[in-house]
């Protein structure tokens, strides 16, 4: 069965339209080559445990971010808290940002990062007891790419 010109009209418009809804819900993406790559990792940790959470995180993670950062492949980190308390259901507790040289830096897996954990905790033991520790006060943890849409002028 042979379709009428008017239907294949009707049919690239539709899937015209539908490609432009789908851009227009948000921001552009991310992902420009050989561009800076951000991501927003936020944490929510059981009540009471934040700052046992925070002295895990500064003591076994933050060093191996610092570390990345040297190699070039992290640009920049930033470790913030809210000042003040949301419902729970939005709270989190910390947020680290990180932006990436690009987005393959962010998106592939490092092949140095288990040389550099051996190098930087060589009693491997503890610190996958406080890495394990770490996670189990954790309640939620959820990466955020974001795309920063400022004028230039």
């Amino acid at each position: 069965m042979r379709k009428s010109p008017l239907s294949a009209v009707f049919a690239a418009l539709l899937a015209g339209f539908s490609a432009l809804t789908l851009f227009a819900q948000g921001a552009p993406p991310q992902v420009v080559v050989g561009q800076p790559y951000t991501i927003e990792y936020y944490y929510k940790v059981q009540w009471g445990h934040q700052q046992e959470f925070l002295q895990l995180f500064l003591k076994n993670h933050w060093p191996l971010l610092k570390k990345i950062e040297s190699t070039g492949r992290i640009t920049a980190l930033k470790i913030e808290s809210p000042a003040y308390h949301t419902t729970e259901d939005g709270r989190w507790d910390y947020r680290v940002t990180i932006r990436y040289k690009d987005s393959t830096a962010a998106t592939t897996a490092n092949p140095d990062e288990e040389a550099i954990i051996r190098r930087l905790w060589p009693d491997q033991g503890t610190y996958k007891r406080e890495e394990q520790r770490r996670f189990e006060i954790l309640l939620a943890h959820w990466d955020l790419p974001v795309t920063e849409i400022t004028p230039a002028n």
